[in-house]
């Protein structure tokens, strides 16, 4: 299985026209011959712990007036897509707190997954704070789950 490694999303995606000094923003990459939409339907569909700890966050910030439903996009994708070409796929949505995208994006032999986020205000400060150790774990098993569908690549011998 292709190995998940923490790196920076690539210069050439199209979600750094949204960051600002300040902005949080992660990467993670693996190699895999899958499309980013294919990427990212394995990846953003959630495991039952995930599902979980997604319930639980709802029914905690709903009494804060904070966003808590779910948009499916089809194929198992659970937040709206903001952009999409043949190379990247952009999910997200805006909130009072924070302003946050996924991105999934195919590049060199690679697919990239990277979290935006924009905090509006101490809330979202905190929140994100708050969510950071679980959306880890989450965006780790994402990786995994979309290295698990590329065996081609995990098959195929080290080039010459």
């Amino acid at each position: 299985m292709p190995r998940v490694r923490k790196t920076r999303l690539p210069d050439s995606a199209r979600l750094w026209q949204m960051v600002s000094p300040g902005d949080f923003v992660d990467g993670y990459a693996v190699e895999s011959p899958l499309s980013p939409r294919e990427a990212a339907d394995i990846g953003l569909s959630m495991p039952g712990w995930a599902s979980a700890l997604l319930r639980l966050r709802n029914a905690i910030v709903r009494p804060l007036g904070l966003k808590t439903e779910v948009s499916d996009t089809g194929e198992g994708a659970i937040f709206p897509v903001t952009f999409e070409d043949n190379r990247e796929l952009i999910l997200g949505a805006d909130d009072s707190h924070l302003d946050f995208r996924i991105t999934v994006l195919r590049h060199d032999g690679q697919i990239y997954m990277a979290t935006w986020v924009h905090r509006h205000n101490l809330l979202g400060r905190i929140y994100l704070a708050l969510v950071m150790p679980f959306h880890i774990l989450i965006v780790r098993d994402s990786m995994r789950r979309i290295a698990r569908h590329s065996p081609a690549i995990a098959s195929q011998p080290p080039a010459q």
